[in-house]
């Protein structure tokens, strides 16, 4: 009798997983960090196993936002702004981490990319339409200057050479953020996903035998996009002048991409899209070309192995670097 009972019992769960079969499909997860709506979908089986992954996922950016934004006053990047014109501060791994990339894409362009840019970036306020005078923008254009910042890689450490320096990472860390919610996938042997932070996204293989459409967006028109790319297994930026901006009295675009320069907007192209293997070398790269501009953009880009960038003028005419066969 209880061969019977246990026989009618494994019957009865036989049938409902024939009527209700576990099967893997897209699982997509919204949240809101570092001030930018955060997009995730990822191949998985298991419900609760999806909902997990990406708790994870999001607590990590959550996590660098608190370490890394120069808007919360207790995070590590504000101490270090506060402190380390005075004596060296040490600093977490990931946070040394995002500098020492910073640092190296700034020697890369020269200083095109520069996370000094604070120090004047902090004069701007995109919602209130608020900017610098001349004479604010000379007084603070001194302190920015990559090679006043000093990384120890021993001691994992960041001191500045002169007083007035501010560090803002916005150039960069969202990309950074990316690339570790990426690694967590990895982690959980998910093999295809899309995760996105604003205007940084990485793949992560394709989208099960088919690539991911990716577009860019027209810079003048919200919902239109400029061209569409199958992509996949890459990491994608955009930098564009319509992102944060708004019209001064004059008629001129005010926007967030700032020279190091003059510490005013950067003018000859509405966006520039970089192709790279993460996320964290896209981000800042897209920055750094949109300050160079199209000629010395270009240049640099045809010199780097594994990256290739997609740059659309002020004329709105899209460009294309060596690697990328434009379109007919």
């Amino acid at each position: 009798m209880r061969l019977l009972k246990r026989f009618s019992v494994l019957s009865i769960l036989c049938l409902l997983l024939i009527a209700h079969p576990v099967t893997a499909e897209w699982r997509e997860f919204k949240h809101v960090a570092m001030t930018t709506p955060i997009n995730l979908v990822f191949w998985e089986l298991h419900t609760q196993k999806a909902k997990l992954i990406s708790k994870q996922v999001f607590q990590e950016f959550d996590n660098i936002e608190h370490s890394m934004s120069r808007y919360i006053p207790d995070s590590e990047l504000s101490l270090v702004n506060q402190t380390a014109a005075k004596q060296a501060v040490l600093v977490s791994d990931s946070l040394f981490e995002v500098l020492a990339a910073a640092m190296n894409i700034s020697r890369l362009s020269e200083g095109a990319f520069d996370m000094t840019f604070g120090s004047v970036g902090y004069l701007y306020d995109f919602r209130q339409r608020i900017q610098p005078s001349e004479e604010a923008i000379q007084n603070s254009i001194r302190s920015v200057n990559y090679q006043y910042v000093q990384l120890d890689h021993k001691y994992k450490s960041v001191g500045f050479k002169e007083e007035g320096v501010l560090l803002d990472l916005g150039g960069i860390a969202k990309g950074y953020a990316v690339d570790q919610g990426i690694r967590i996938l990895q982690e959980h042997a998910i093999k295809h996903a899309h995760l996105s932070a604003g205007g940084d996204m990485r793949l992560l293989g394709d989208k099960k035998g088919k690539p991911w459409i990716i577009g860019i967006r027209n810079p003048r028109v919200e919902d239109k996009q400029s061209l569409i790319m199958p992509l996949s297994d890459t990491a994608i930026s955009t930098s564009g002048d319509y992102e944060r901006f708004f019209i001064d009295d004059s008629g001129e675009r005010i926007h967030h991409i700032l020279s190091p320069k003059t510490g005013k907007p950067v003018k000859g192209l509405q966006s520039v899209t970089v192709l790279a293997a993460d996320a964290t070398t896209s981000d800042g790269l897209s920055t750094a070309i949109f300050v160079l501009g199209l000629e010395k953009g270009l240049a640099m880009v045809n010199k780097l192995n594994g990256i290739d960038a997609i740059l659309i003028d002020e004329q709105g005419k899209v460009h294309y670097s060596n690697g990328l066969t434009q379109p007919e």
